[in-house]
């Protein structure tokens, strides 16, 4: 059995950052980007890199340490398996946390690459307008944080939704591109 040992990570989590109210921590575009983009490059080596594939499978902002840089480290690979290169896809039981979970692996029970990246596409959201996965104060078909994102795009009103703090950093084409 593989061991992972990390070091101390002295900002916390991902989750921590993003939506606990704490003015010591700067949230800028600039730190979010840096922190989707490491992200992004552990998938892609999870995926693609490592001897052997592997779907991480509960890819989630509080699985996602900082370090006193704000480098992020993907962690918790408690439901993670390596896959088979000639294998695209998984079958499980369900496993994940609800709100960031592939609708197509939560209907299929298959679990494939791309459900890890539909993980991912939840931190983006999150990133862009920090608020959590799932809400109970928005109607049913915008519970979900991408459902909720998603149709926010599509009635032109992305930018009325991302977060003040990096609204006010003046980065709104970068903001739009990413989304």
């Amino acid at each position: 059995m593989p061991l992972l040992i990390y070091k101390f990570i002295p900002n916390g989590t991902l989750c921590h950052l993003i939506h606990d109210f704490n003015e010591e921590y700067s949230r800028s575009w600039d730190i979010r980007l840096h922190i989707a983009v490491e992200v992004a490059s552990a998938i892609s080596y999870l995926h693609s890199f490592a001897s052997t594939p592997i779907y991480h499978q509960d890819i989630k902002s509080s699985n996602i340490l900082l370090d006193e840089k704000f480098r992020a480290k993907v962690s918790n690979f408690g439901a993670s398996r390596s896959i088979d290169i000639d294998q695209p896809h998984l079958t499980t039981q369900v496993l994940g946390t609800f709100g960031y979970l592939d609708l197509e692996y939560f209907q299929s029970t298959q679990f494939t690459e791309k459900s890890d990246v539909y993980y991912f596409i939840v931190i983006i959201v999150e990133l862009l307008i920090r608020k959590k996965e799932i809400s109970t104060f928005r109607s049913q078909e915008k519970r979900g944080l991408v459902s909720y994102f998603m149709s926010s795009v599509e009635e032109n009103h992305l930018l009325d939704i991302v977060d003040v703090e990096i609204g006010k950093d003046g980065q709104s084409d970068e903001v739009v591109a990413v989304a």
